[in-house]
């Protein structure tokens, strides 16, 4: 569920951009993603069922950059550590390609 700002979600075949209060569902195994689809920062509740994945989470407990353009002036995520801590957790990490600009 989107709380603030624009949140683009892409999930199987389905893609939307999101205001706040508007949600959508991902079926567990789906391919998704999400983005902020806006110009100012965005925040979501995020619900997971069953659990689990909030100790992937948890591991990786700093921020992405954003990739919106332009950058902001960070460091981009350690992709060694994500694709290490993914496979921990039994998931498949295929992005950003798809992601809208």
């Amino acid at each position: 569920m989107v709380l603030e700002g624009e949140i683009g979600f892409r999930s199987g075949d389905r893609e939307v951009v999101l205001g706040p209060g508007g949600y959508i569902t991902k079926p567990r195994g789906e391919l998704h993603t999400m983005w902020n689809a806006g110009r100012t920062p965005a925040r979501l509740l995020e619900i997971i069922s069953p659990a689990g994945f909030e100790g992937f989470m948890r591991t990786l407990s700093e921020p992405a950059p954003s990739l919106t353009i332009p950058p902001p002036a960070t460091e981009p995520p350690d992709l060694e550590r994500l694709a290490a801590t993914a496979a921990e957790y039994g998931i498949e990490i295929l992005g950003p390609p798809g992601i809208p600009n």
